[in-house]
């Protein structure tokens, strides 16, 4: 049996509630789930679900920006307040903290040593700033007050390496694929069949790009900043 809960969101002084299945909803925030409709268990919002007192076309107008159902429901699951079990809701927090754990780490660099900083690195100078997740607010709207709480334990900065790589004959093709992958932005084959390119990508995942590209290339491509 689906269990029924109220969903709220507040907007323009105005309050406005539908109804959703718990489960659902909590697979629409997580994520496992991309159909806003699933939830829904009728296709309305109102002001007051308990008395059935819908909302009017000119107040959603105003404060969604649009009547239509779909977009609604969206924004409310997503921003508004989704009643959530205890353990839901541990789950929910600790995928939203992991998620901004990873942007931070793809994204940024110790600006002393240009080199990215470990996720668990991360993770322990939240820990020490006590940093409080947010469940309904996307990972990527939190990163900058996060990143603001923990620069003065962790130095942090946001950067984009753009790299020139050259890749021997031999191992051009096989490589091209990796390239893609990592931003590829300009592509000149050479006449010895060498290859190259221009990239640009998310300073912290430069590690792991030369991994790979050494692993692709056994140590034989070469590499510049630009």
């Amino acid at each position: 049996m689906p269990k029924t809960v109220i969903a709220r969101y507040s907007a323009g002084g105005e309050h406005f509630e539908i109804f959703v299945d718990a489960d659902l909803a909590y697979n629409f925030i997580t994520g496992k789930n991309p159909n806003p409709m699933l939830p829904l268990q009728a296709e309305e919002v109102f002001v007051d679900a308990n008395k059935g007192e819908r909302a009017g076309q000119e107040k959603l107008r105003k404060a969604f920006g649009t009547t239509d159902i779909v977009k609604i429901a969206e924004t409310i699951m997503k921003h508004g307040d989704v009643p959530i079990t205890t353990e839901q809701r541990r789950k929910l927090l600790e995928e939203k903290r992991k998620q901004v754990v990873e942007i931070i780490a793809t994204n940024s660099v110790d600006p002393k040593s240009g080199a990215p900083h470990p996720m668990q690195r991360i993770e322990n100078a939240m820990e020490t700033a006590k940093v409080q997740i947010e469940p309904f607010k996307s990972a990527k709207e939190q990163v900058d007050s996060v990143v603001k709480k923990i620069n003065m334990i962790l130095p942090i900065k946001f950067a984009t390496a753009r790299l020139e790589v050259i890749i021997p004959a031999e191992y051009a093709n096989r490589c091209y694929g990796l390239l893609k992958q990592y931003g590829l932005k300009s592509e000149e084959w050479q006449s010895n069949g060498s290859l190259k390119a221009m990239l640009e990508f998310p300073a912290g995942l430069q590690g792991e790009f030369f991994d790979k590209l050494n692993g692709f290339t056994k140590g034989g491509a070469i590499t510049r900043s630009v």
